[in-house]
């Protein structure tokens, strides 16, 4: 008999707020964007960094201050869920502006599910981003992992019939790295994971989208390799999980969560209806902490039960909110 995975009881005040060491703060810029911070005041993981470190600032976005019409109301940042282009365009540049950037220095991925990390380089003078040869995704020693029978956060979030209404620069690609300044690395999310990460020290950060299938296939442990590629320290590097769906709504059937913890240990849980759920972020954190992380952040927000955050599970068609980081100038 197969045995059940150990869960997490649900602590007090879980999903509410942001949580901070150092490494988040919290604040409101104006165009709906919450959870500003930068490595000025480092955690503990680099704690002490001279002179020779990188300041690096992290954004995760909100529904609110932007353009879009309903169900994308307002601040929209997905380019490809049916919301009107020019509406996403202009969510798009006011982001940007919230970050001191211009719009085309940030880089958008059409995100896929998978595992793929790829390294960029920008050329301020042209505008041009250089995409290097990513790190092929690596076989994970578990067994295939279904697609889950119901909507949310998988192959049905994201394979929906509708073009690319905004074009991103980098397609099929789950996470970007780089080591320039001035460059914004962007992640949308309405319900998956998203992962900012940076070692401050050597100047290299990064931005991932970790849903259940690449999650479970390791796309975390990739963005460690990709990220020590481009000259980061893994003991340097810290790694903020953003809004999603939390263990207490994400409800799969329990072979799926056997088979999810089976490739990501930690990640089982219970929800509020007393059925089997996974909680991804726990799962990751702890892959982060066993790779030599110390620096692991959560942002305990749930996408699916705060109003002011976008869940495809709860409410398909909607936005996307987005993760920015970047190391100003």
């Amino acid at each position: 008999m197969t045995p059940e995975p150990a869960v997490t009881p649900r602590p007090a005040g879980s999903g509410l707020g942001v949580v901070g060491v150092g490494v988040v703060g919290v604040g409101v810029v104006g165009v709906g964007v919450v959870g500003v911070g930068d490595s000025d005041d480092p955690p503990a993981a680099t704690r002490g960094v001279g002179p020779g470190g990188h300041r690096v600032r992290r954004i995760f976005t909100t529904r609110r201050g932007g353009v879009s019409a309903a169900p994308f109301d307002s601040f929209n940042l997905g380019g490809a869920v049916g919301d009107d282009p020019a509406a996403v365009t202009a969510n798009r540049a006011r982001l940007a502006a919230a970050a001191g950037l211009p719009p085309d220095h940030v880089v958008w991925m059409r995100q896929v599910h998978g595992t793929t990390v790829t390294p960029v380089t920008f050329a301020t003078a042209t505008a041009t981003v250089t995409v290097s040869a990513p790190i092929p995704a690596a076989p994970i020693p578990a067994a295939p992992i279904p697609a889950a029978p119901t909507a949310g956060d998988g192959p049905a979030v994201l394979r929906i019939e509708l073009p690319d209404a905004v074009p991103e620069r980098l397609p099929d690609t789950d996470g970007i790295v780089t080591a320039a300044t001035g460059v914004g690395l962007a992640v949308l999310v309405a319900d998956c994971v998203p992962m900012l990460a940076a070692d401050p020290v050597a100047g290299v950060i990064a931005a991932v989208h970790a849903g259940r299938r690449g999650a479970a296939a390791g796309i975390a442990v990739r963005m460690l390799e990709q990220m020590a590629a481009a000259g980061a320290s893994v003991a340097n590097v810290e790694v903020l999980l953003g809004p999603a769906i939390c263990g207490f709504c994400y409800e799969v059937p329990l072979q799926l969560q056997r088979d999810v913890v089976a490739a990501l240990p930690g990640s089982a849980s219970t929800t509020d209806r007393g059925t089997p759920g996974l909680d991804l972020r726990a799962g990751i954190a702890r892959q982060l902490r066993a790779a030599g992380v110390a620096g692991v952040v959560i942002d305990e927000r749930c996408t699916h039960t705060d109003p002011e955050l976008f869940s495809h599970r709860k409410a398909a068609p909607t936005g996307r909110l987005a993760g920015l980081i970047w190391m100003p100038n």
